[in-house]
């Protein structure tokens, strides 16, 4: 039998007018469920004075008019919320493949981190597209999406200096995490490769390729590959 969402929430208050749902302490499934349930009812059921809602791992920060909420009062009001969390249905997740070209110039970390896991690059490669990921949450920049979880075998730790530049579909790993960089930025996680798929598109519906509860698998495919679909 589920807990119920009330009985490990926590409420924090972040700022003078945004407020902090925690579901639990750590990074589960279930946790990060009742974050999308709750997201999906405050946006089916909006309620006035709450301006804006930030989901994460386990936690939903909600944001909100300061002259109209007080944090003790919105907690209330939400904690009602969690009573209907099991009574709302999450959409069925949308997969997601993604073409990915391992090693070389598109992934420059990919050697170093199989020889740092004493595995074959190839190995690698065959961990981080055999799993399915879900979509945690969206963050960082426009389009970028948190995926987890890595195989256990493929966890690193993210780069010691972050480069200055991380090249626009570069495919990288840091802890048990993984995901697509949609934009030329700064970034320290570890690069294994490159897709040619354009992760954020102001011209797209919805502008970004991935939302949160997407399953997403990479594919892997060669670099001819790879420059056909950049050229389609």
């Amino acid at each position: 039998m589920k807990v119920s969402a009330r009985d490990y929430v926590r409420f924090q208050p972040a700022s003078d007018q945004s407020l902090l749902i925690y579901f639990g302490e750590k990074i589960t499934l279930e946790a990060n469920e009742d974050v999308r349930k709750l997201l999906r009812l405050l946006e089916a059921e909006p309620i006035a004075g709450i301006r804006n809602l930030h989901p994460a791992y386990c936690s939903l920060l909600v944001k909100f008019d300061p002259l109209k909420w007080r944090h003790e009062e919105l907690e209330s009001k939400l904690q009602g919320c969690l009573d209907r969390l099991e009574k709302v249905k999450l959409p069925e997740a949308r997969e997601v493949e993604i073409p990915v070209c391992y090693g070389g110039e598109f992934g420059p970390d990919l050697d170093d981190v199989a020889a740092t896991l004493e595995i074959t690059a190839e190995r690698a490669i065959e961990l981080h597209s055999s799993a399915t990921y879900l979509v945690y949450f969206l963050g960082f920049v426009p389009g970028f999406a948190y995926l987890g979880e890595l195989p256990q075998e493929l966890v690193t730790q993210r780069l010691p200096t972050p480069r200055k530049k991380v090249p626009a579909g570069s495919v990288g790993i840091a802890g048990n995490q993984t995901g697509v960089y949609p934009f030329e930025t700064p970034g320290g996680w570890r690069l294994l490769g490159r897709t040619p798929l354009a992760m954020f598109r102001a011209d797209r519906d919805g502008l970004s390729l991935l939302s949160i509860g997407d399953r997403v698998q990479f594919v892997p495919i060669s670099r001819e590959r790879f420059l056909e679909l950049q050229c389609a």
